[in-house]
């Protein structure tokens, strides 16, 4: 088991003498002068200034408490200012070990309050956490600007940075000494003192804005209900239905069905309701939210995220926030990622196209003349599936219970890399929540595993992953991280099980990627756990591969009722329509991509109307067709405006090219589950940011990523033969401090 403490015996001297006194001394002095009688109780009773005895050193959730975070924070942030101080007041000639390992290993007990604070604030969230946000937000900004602003201790990291050809250290070493001096200067190291003080303005604005954002789609979300009738169920199937009950029981709404904007009780309705009329009023309800005439009225702070960014980008001296945030990504400029983006529209868009042209002949004959709009695409979508491949998500439902799906998954992981999974009696932050210990192919324990997978009033919409404490190294000893996937699948009812929609299948598999990417780092340097943005989806999507795999499916695709595996003909027909409604799917996302990429790509900025420049981008300028939506609307982008994609909306679809590329290494084998590539790509799993994520990727595939089978895949391309592939590679350009990008 780990302490929640920084662990001073790491830091160390060159020669191996330790260093912990003088932090140690330092720590003690702040601690006695700030802690009286009911200090000492605080002390006692907040989990946070403990070791924490339980299972593997998971969070002690049932005894955390809203209140405890502040007291939390303000004590880490103190902790980690006296760790700094060691650096600075060390007067010794500064090094590798008395500089950058000791920079890397400070903050310990930061990281961890703040990784347990942000899981519960999506995921758990209720009014005191979010009090205790727009209160920690500012202050955990202006701390990290007065350590990456802080000009005595650059001053060191630059001595070493400037000598590090010199020091003898491997490439590992090399590459952390270099992105912390990187981290710093991106952050503003090298600006004037006027330029650092606009710039922390800058930050601590930036620092409430994502709270405010999404405090107000969190709220628009959970604010609106559609209220169903008896006579207005047309078309729901059973399994809908009773979701739809269950939810009105829940909000005391008797003889009563409930629709909300989740996603799981959102897109069934949309896909199976034969009234028009409510597929519209749902519909638009869900993508005017947080817009004009609401009470969470998000447009002015859409134009403060683009005027603040803006401004910072050209204070560090980039022309637009997105060349700030490519330029450390993988693509390297914006223009290498529209460069992606465009190749993909034109395709994407003429085959939604085609797909809505298939689906209106069917509207015609519902509703003769009728316009088709966007809420009658999934409804339609449905049936043409239906009609072409006999293949419905009624019929497929049954087949995918949650528990035999995730079952799936832990099956695929010890086939392809012998790790296994056993249920963990561990604290829980809500009832919904189930554990695993995972152990690696030799028994050793290798991580913690969470999942909560429904939705309720306090949880973010969507899906992700995320740790609870990221895997580190605590002089020879590795730490075991602690992982959670969070979900918002179909919830069960009295009567049935929680049955997955095949979305929700592929949705399962990709957090189980993400999951599987943090348990397997094996990275020895904190700074360098991090991969880059256009990197991190790859081992998400790349599971998603496998979901429909026959042997995988014949696996965990088995009747809830009957107990019957999933017969051939399903089987069949799930890999046959592979690619059905791809033009849809792929531009939706292109588009959301593209809006946010345009409004960061702003070199000049000035106040604009938000649905006005959100329309040019893609209707105007680009010719998308009325009938689809961008993915996110600006209103509610959660990922670019609360959840670190902006600029970078771009990562799924570059992270595909990079997916469907490397399952194709899989099947060159003639085996998908072949041990010896998956052991290949483990390792490429493990190295975290040791190296840049394309020289990773080499290293795996022995060559740069084919864009051809990310086109092919989405049925976007016709197979070609092999021949010289067309790759993602882009040119290697090495800045200066300061220097603008070209693009």
């Amino acid at each position: 088991q780990s302490t929640i403490f920084p662990n001073h015996k790491s830091c160390v001297r060159k020669k191996g003498v330790p260093m912990k006194r003088y932090s140690l001394f330092l720590i003690s002095l702040i601690l006695l002068m700030t802690t009286g009688c009911n200090q000492r109780k605080e002390v006692a009773e907040n989990p946070f200034f403990e070791e924490w005895e339980t299972p593997y050193g998971v969070p002690p959730f049932d005894r955390i408490r809203p209140e405890h975070f502040l007291p939390a924070f303000q004590r880490a942030m103190s902790i980690q200012e006296a760790e700094i101080d060691a650096i600075k007041s060390n007067g010794d000639q500064p090094s590798f070990e008395n500089v950058i390992l000791a920079y890397d290993r400070s903050g310990l007990m930061l990281e961890q309050v703040g990784l347990v604070f942000n899981m519960l604030c999506s995921a758990d969230v209720n009014d005191q956490l979010l009090a205790a946000k727009e209160q920690a937000m500012p202050l955990l900004a202006a701390h990290r600007d007065n350590i990456l602003l802080d000009e005595v201790l650059f001053d060191k990291i630059k001595a070493v940075y400037d000598r590090r050809g010199s020091l003898g250290l491997d490439a590992v070493q090399t590459r952390l000494v270099e992105k912390i001096y990187g981290k710093f200067v991106r952050a503003g190291a090298l600006l004037d003192p006027q330029q650092k003080e606009r710039l922390r303005q800058i930050n601590g604005e930036l620092a409430l804005l994502p709270v405010k954002f999404g405090n107000n789609v969190l709220r628009a979300t959970n604010d609106f209900v559609l209220k169903l009738t008896d006579k207005q169920l047309d078309g729901l199937p059973a399994s809908v239905q009773g979701i739809a009950r269950e939810k009105a029981a829940e909000l005391g709404m008797n003889d009563a069905w409930v629709v909300t904007l989740d996603a799981s009780s959102r897109i069934p309705f949309l896909t199976y309701s034969a009234r028009r009329d409510l597929r519209e009023q749902l519909y638009k309800a869900y993508i005017d939210r947080c817009n004009e005439g609401s009470e969470y009225d998000n447009r002015s702070l859409v134009n403060d995220f683009a005027r603040l960014r803006n401004e910072k980008a050209r204070l560090l001296g980039y022309p637009s926030y997105a060349a700030y945030v490519t330029a450390d990504q993988m693509a390297g400029t914006p223009a290498a990622v529209y460069e992606l983006l465009n190749e993909v529209w034109t395709p994407a868009l003429d085959r939604a196209k085609e797909e809505m042209a298939e689906m209106n002949t069917m509207l015609q004959r519902d509703v003769p003349g009728a316009t088709f709009e966007p809420w009658d695409w999934w409804y339609y979508a449905e049936k043409v599936r239906k009609d072409k491949y006999a293949l419905d998500d009624a019929t497929l439902r049954p087949y995918f219970s949650l528990e035999n799906v995730r079952e799936g998954a832990f099956s695929l992981a010890n086939r392809l890399y012998g790790i296994t999974f056993r249920p963990l009696v561990a604290p829980v932050y809500h009832k919904d929540c189930s554990v695993y210990e995972v152990l690696d192919v030799d028994g050793t324990h290798l991580g913690v595993l969470y999942f909560d997978f429904f939705p309720r009033s306090g949880k973010s919409s969507g899906a992700w992953c995320t740790a609870f404490r990221s895997q580190r190294y605590e002089g020879d000893e590795r730490i075991a991280p602690v992982v959670a996937i969070v979900c918002n699948f179909t919830p069960p009812t009295k009567l049935t099980p929680s049955l997955l929609t095949l979305d929700e299948v592929q949705t399962l598999f990709h957090e189980f990627g993400h999951g599987l990417h943090a348990l397997f780092a094996d990275v020895k340097y904190r700074s360098l756990g991090r991969v880059e943005g256009d990197f991190v989806e790859l081992p998400s999507q790349i599971m998603e591969n496998w979901a429909t795999e026959p042997e995988v499916l014949r696996h965990y695709a088995i009747n809830y009722t009957t107990g019957e595996v999933i017969p051939e003909r399903l089987i069949k027909r799930i890999r046959e329509s592979g690619k059905f409604n791809q033009g849809f799917i792929v531009t939706e996302l292109v588009a959301a991509a593209l809006t946010d990429m345009d409004i960061h790509a702003i070199t000049e900025y000035e106040p604009f109307d938000v649905n006005e420049f959100e329309a040019d981008a893609v209707y105007g300028r680009r010719g998308l067709i009325p009938q689809i939506q961008p993915r996110y609307r600006y209103p509610y982008f959660l990922h670019i405006f609360d959840g670190g994609y902006a600029s970078g909306y771009y990562f799924y679809i570059w992270a595909q090219v990079l997916d469907k590329d490397a399952f194709r290494a899989f099947e060159q084998t003639g085996d998908v589950f072949d041990r010896a590539t998956a052991r290949k790509f483990r390792t490429l799993l493990s190295r975290g940011g040791s190296a840049d994520g394309m020289t990773l990727y080499r290293d795996f595939r022995g060559a740069d990523p084919d864009k051809r089978a990310m086109l092919v895949a989405c049925g976007l391309m016709e197979e070609l033969p092999e021949e010289p592939a067309d790759s993602l590679a882009v040119p290697v350009v090495t800045l200066e401090p300061n220097e603008k990008p070209k693009i």
